[in-house]
């Protein structure tokens, strides 16, 4: 019997102004039914908001509310592909990058005055405002690499 898969998601919503002017400070965020764990700017998300709706996970809010974080992992029992869950989801046409790998994919684009940013199979979705991308480029970097499964 193969172990149960999960796909993992993290969505971030709006820098927080105040805490992007001082320096970060993080911790290890890890989902205890799955294993799967990221890194967490502590410094802009401040408020546990609760489980997810779904699957496995917290959702976390900045002092102001102006921003979210969703960590989550749902259960994979299709054992989708990389590039098989990329198409399952129908993403937009206008998709600005896009690669897949046989082990994640990533895909980023704008929504209205934000950049959207998803790397999944174990998965962080980060949306920000597109006029804050240059705060956000080492975070989202950061959390990107840092996701991991057990």
């Amino acid at each position: 019997m193969r172990p149960q898969a999960y796909l993992v998601a993290l969505a971030v919503a709006s820098l927080c102004g105040a805490a992007a002017a001082q320096p970060l400070r993080w911790q290890r965020y890890a989902i205890p039914e799955t294993g799967a764990s990221v890194d967490v700017p502590t410094t802009v998300f401040t408020s546990d908001a609760g489980q997810t709706e779904t699957g496995y996970g917290r959702r976390f809010l900045s002092f102001d509310r102006r921003a979210n974080l969703t960590v989550q992992s749902v259960p994979n029992d299709t054992g989708d592909t990389p590039a098989g869950f990329l198409a399952r989801k129908k993403p937009p046409s206008d998709i600005v990058y896009k690669r897949v790998t046989p082990r994640f994919f990533a895909v980023s684009s704008f929504r209205n005055d934000n950049i959207w940013y998803d790397r999944c199979i174990n998965c962080v979705l980060i949306n920000y405002p597109a006029v804050e991308k240059r705060q956000w480029d080492d975070v989202v970097t950061r959390i990107s690499n840092s996701l991991s499964s057990r």
